[in-house]
């Protein structure tokens, strides 16, 4: 593997800005470069996702890694002390916005795909350069994994050189209070939708969630709250409604997360209803991405064969996994969570690099990484 063209090509990607929705430069890059390296087969999905296919010696089974292209943006007034779309290299470290979440870890995959002997390899690796994945987990890999049809499935999201055998799943609930308008100079005549809300926040606070000893607890965590109308001039509010974030646990449904709030004994009296999001995402290629926000937890059994042939692999490679979870959600989501096909998650860096202010990737690391990637390639399809 050719190493200073590993991180030339993630400084390339790195330095080309693309937020969710803006992803078309680096899918271009990212096709140049499976192209560059020999792939089988590039091609570009209707949703802009780039994918890539090489094909073994012979027929077997089909190994997909997935990395996400889209990253988050320079929050406003956050002061970066190098560059955020510069791919600075230091003795160690790369720094710019996506190197760790998650371009280090695309390019990683695909250098390590290109750098297999496929005379020794039975069945096929595709790598997935999924778009839309700060907005909608699952939803653009859906369509890559319609297509190929995978066997197994690697995530590249952090795991610091560990590997996830599950992950923490993510649904949005949102929460309407319906009250009644009126003017604000006689707010008896009405019943203030904000008050309402107000009691259900004060009851939906009290829930009790589960804990998984792999993923740690369930999460309800308040994200918005506004009236209508907005602004409130000289008029009680008639609606108020809430976001919150629920971290999911392995086997909660849709149903059983909104029972939890509805079913309230306190309040039962209080007129609001719940519901989990619904969005629509266009993406750069002008196609609508329509999410359900409900995505699941995921758990791959500790015996899973799949699991086995990749801790061999990295293994092989030189590293020293140990077995966790993810505690946020992730493209798995739907891989497994809905899809049920056999994943895994392996990767550089830590959760909390992710979408902070200097945004940094170590070299080392970035190296580990693709000779794991290498190493799982050629324990699960190796003849």
């Amino acid at each position: 593997m050719d190493i200073e063209a590993l991180i030339e090509f993630t400084q390339r990607i790195v330095r080309q800005q693309s937020l969710s929705g803006e992803e078309g430069a680096v899918t271009q890059i990212v096709v140049d470069e499976m192209n560059a390296l020999g792939f089988d087969k590039v091609w570009v999905d209707k949703y802009g996702s780039a994918v890539g296919m090489i094909r073994g010696a012979q027929a077997g089974k089909t190994l997909l890694f997935d990395a996400h292209t889209d990253t988050v943006g320079i929050a406003p007034g956050s002061v970066w002390t190098r560059a955020p779309f510069g791919a600075e290299v230091t003795d160690t470290h790369m720094y710019g916005r996506g190197v760790m979440d998650m371009k280090g870890s695309l390019a990683a995959m695909i250098h390590a795909a290109a750098s297999i002997d496929r005379s020794k390899l039975a069945g096929a690796v595709v790598i997935s350069a999924s778009v839309m994945e700060e907005v909608y987990e699952g939803g653009a890999l859906k369509a890559v994994m319609d297509e190929v049809k995978p066997d197994y499935v690697v995530i590249g999201e952090a795991t610091q050189l560990n590997v996830a055998r599950g992950g923490r799943g993510r649904a949005e609930i949102h929460l309407e209070a319906i009250g009644k308008p009126a003017h604000s100079s006689s707010p008896q005549l009405g019943v203030n939708a904000v008050h309402l809300m107000t009691k259900v926040i004060a009851e939906v606070e009290k829930v009790k969630l589960g804990e998984h000893p792999l993923m740690g607890p369930a999460i309800l965590a308040l994200t918005d709250i506004i009236s209508e109308p907005y602004p409130g001039y000289s008029v009680i509010p008639a609606l108020c409604k809430v976001t919150y974030d629920r971290r999911l646990l392995p086997g909660e449904t849709p149903e059983g997360v909104l029972n939890e709030i509805t079913s309230l004994p306190a309040l039962k009296d209080v007129n609001f209803k719940a519901k989990i999001a619904q969005s629509d995402h266009v993406t750069y290629t002008g196609e609508t991405l329509t999410a359900n926000k409900f995505f699941p937890a995921w758990e791959l059994n500790e015996d899973d064969e799949f699991l086995q042939k990749a801790l061999k692999g990295l293994r092989a490679s030189g590293l020293d996994p140990k077995l966790g979870a993810y505690r946020f959600c992730t493209n798995a989501a739907y891989s497994i969570g809905t899809a049920g096909v056999p994943t895994i998650g392996f990767g550089p860096g830590a959760e909390g690099d992710a979408h902070v202010v200097d945004e940094q990737l170590s070299l080392d690391e970035l190296v580990k990484t693709a000779r794991g990637y290498a190493g799982i390639i050629e324990s699960v399809l190796g003849k």
